[in-house]
């Protein structure tokens, strides 16, 4: 199995909203003749129902579950088509990968393939034990359901989600760069490889997509054995139309690599995701930012929150090595060179949207300013010059967006809250 094949099945299994629901459905199968053999075993007398009455309660309950299916799913629906105009569309592949609504969605299914198993046994004779965790199951769901009710009610709240997508972005970074900063590094090595006079150009065929990942373990051992240098040409999160240059191979080896081999090496898909791609998560952030920041729905509280993120996010960015985007063999020869963002990549990211659409609301420049103030005093003075150009543009599009000198200074101070806490040296 290729490493493209691997992935694809990783993230069809974590993505998927389909198989748990699918496999509950299965497992009532699988569970209800095991609940009956107890029953016969053990003459269950719990409830005791009668033939009629258990026929009636549980035909009534495994209708209301599928209606209760239905209703959840036209909730989960419509919460998702809200949260995706009035936040941002990129939330919506992340809502449908919480484990939780797996959970819930799978439990609905159970009870109701459960309650028809159940219902289809009852005769003469009626199966007390599966009658009573049919009843059971049933109203498990109902208090799941209420509580599913509430749980997107909060989860889709801006706070929540921006908290949700940092937390993710973090582990991102925390796998990417686990090398704590140093200033003899360096954030990126520059090679002497001649770009316009490759010896070889894989050009991508078949269909356009986005760089979701790539096996930079196996294409180090690739060109390891071929003895020669590949190229990946686009950064993950770039768009890669069909024509344009994937890899680009130098060396005497470079006739030898497998072309199959390569292109199984690098995962494409409709949108970025944070696999690889730690900026998408800024990306997610600032676009719920701007979206708050608009003049359709001017909800600078939902900037300032999102200000509280990225300043997190930043901080943490600045003390950690960022990835070279070269790969040595054990021999130290260079076998594999990616793009990668770098520090300023981060930052021109967190800071210009916000900056330039939260010019004329109060609550973002300050919040922004005290960010800067804020990193400027953790940063490794190696990263502190992008901080101060930020500062610099965010003093002139204050002083451009408003002629009045004391709401300048105004929307020129630092506050953490935006307004209500200057900023404090922590």
């Amino acid at each position: 199995m290729t490493w493209l094949t691997r992935h694809r099945a990783r993230r069809y299994l974590k993505s998927s909203l389909f198989l748990a629901p699918a496999a509950s459905i299965v497992l009532a199968l699988v569970v209800a003749p095991v609940v009956r053999w107890i029953d016969d075993r053990t003459r269950w007398t719990l409830l005791d129902f009668g033939s009629s009455g258990a026929a009636a309660v549980v035909s009534g309950l495994s209708s209301s579950l599928l209606g209760l299916i239905v209703f959840a799913f036209s909730i989960l629906l419509l919460a998702i088509q809200i949260a995706g105009g009035q936040l941002s569309p990129r939330i919506i592949a992340r809502i449908f990968r919480a484990p939780f609504l797996r959970f819930v969605l799978s439990f609905f299914v159970f009870s109701y393939a459960y309650s028809l198993a159940a219902l289809s046994r009852i005769g003469e004779r009626v199966p007390q034990l599966p009658v009573a965790i049919a009843i059971f199951a049933s109203l498990a769901s109902l208090g799941i359901f209420i509580y599913l009710v509430q749980r997107i009610g909060e989860a889709f709240r801006p706070g929540t989600v921006m908290t949700t997508v940092a937390a993710e972005t973090r582990i991102v970074l925390d796998a990417m760069y686990p090398a704590p900063f140093t200033p003899e590094g360096g954030d990126h090595a520059t090679l002497s490889l001649d770009t316009g006079r490759p010896d070889r150009v894989i050009v991508q065929r078949k269909a356009s997509g986005v760089v979701l990942a790539f096996d930079a373990e196996g294409l180090t051992a690739l060109a390891s054995t071929a003895g020669c240098v590949v190229e990946l040409v686009p950064q993950v999160g770039d768009f890669l139309a069909v024509g344009e240059p994937l890899f680009r191979l130098y060396g005497p080896g470079a006739a030898a690599v497998d072309e199959a081999v390569l292109r199984d090496s690098v995962a494409l898909g409709i949108e970025r995701t944070m696999e690889q791609d730690p900026a998408f998560g800024f990306r997610i952030i600032v676009d719920i930012a701007s979206k708050a920041l608009s003049p359709a729905i001017n909800d600078p509280t939902t900037g300032v929150l999102a200000v509280d993120q990225l300043h997190h996010l930043l901080s943490m960015v600045s003390r950690r090595q960022l990835d070279t985007g070269v790969v040595r063999d054990a021999s130290g020869a260079v076998r594999l060179v990616y793009r990668t963002p770098d520090w300023e990549d981060f930052v021109t990211l967190a800071a210009t949207e916000l900056r330039v659409y939260g010019a004329t609301n109060p609550q973002v420049t300050r919040r922004l300013r005290a960010m800067y103030d804020q990193l400027l005093r953790v940063v490794p003075a190696e990263r502190a010059e992008a901080l101060r150009r930020e500062v610099a543009l965010l003093e002139a599009t204050v002083e451009g967006a408003w002629a009045n000198p004391p709401d300048r200074a105004i929307a020129g101070a630092s506050d953490l809250q935006g307004f209500g806490s200057r900023s404090r040296a922590r």
